[in-house]
């Protein structure tokens, strides 16, 4: 189950450019030592003794923005912060009940809850390949959805095995979003299966319009629309 540290290959990016040929072995050993340090930082949450561990490791994340500004990729990445990770349903709810409810959130602001190891954006190792499916609410519900979500992702209700990235609630000014990212848009066996289980675990009406986007044509539609901001002076 290594996939929970995918995410941590090209964590030193800088280093890329640094390269001149092959490193030398004591360089090779160094990164695997480094790499092997990052894993264990990451596994360092666990249940506490007599708790009910969960089956995956999971993190909050919280971002919040100005409509209307520009955004790139670093900034998003600086502007998500992490809440904090947990590994047993006590350690949940012990973060849980003291976060503000979505529906109480102001402004363009997200929860995210994705497995440890996992950061919330498309071009995460274990997103890449990946996609969410997408349904959009009228104010009021948001809290509600998020909470049948996230217990039905913690609780492995998806039976999905490992696909399961991770969950966002996103409160806009005029609706608000809930996504659950998988990490296979290929697979329309596993998508099918997610998109059947949101409708059952969220009790959602027959005539519900439920989008599937894959993260390469978010991330195109994304470059396009920032390529036309850019190419009219920034308007």
């Amino acid at each position: 189950m290594n996939n929970k540290f995918d995410a941590l290959k090209d964590d030193d990016s800088g280093d890329h450019e640094q390269d001149q040929g092959s490193p030398k072995d004591s360089e090779k050993e160094k990164l695997e030592e480094d790499k092997e340090q990052n894993i264990i930082k990451k596994k360092m949450v666990v249940p506490g003794p007599g708790e009910h561990p969960l089956q995956y490791n999971y993190t909050f994340w919280y971002s919040r923005r100005t409509p209307g500004r520009p955004a790139s990729t670093q900034s998003y990445e600086q502007n998500i912060k992490q809440i904090g990770s947990f590994a047993s349903v006590e350690q949940f709810w012990r973060f849980y009940s003291h976060m503000i409810r979505p529906g109480d959130l102001t402004g363009h602001s997200d929860f995210h809850l994705f497995k440890e190891g996992i950061k919330p954006m498309w071009e995460d190792d274990a997103n890449k390949m990946g996609g969410k499916w997408i349904i959009r609410l009228r104010k009021g519900l948001a809290s509600r959805c998020w909470e049948n979500l996230i217990l039905a992702m913690l609780g492995e209700q998806f039976m999905v095995g490992e696909e399961i990235c991770g969950a966002v609630v996103s409160v806009r000014f005029q609706e608000d979003i809930i996504s659950i990212w998988n990490k296979t848009a290929s697979d329309q066996a596993t998508t099918a299966r997610i998109r059947d289980t949101l409708r059952r675990v969220l009790n959602l009406p027959p005539n519900t319009i439920m989008e599937y986007k894959t993260h390469t044509d978010s991330i195109k539609a994304w470059e396009d629309f920032h390529g036309l901001v850019n190419a009219s002076g920034g308007r």
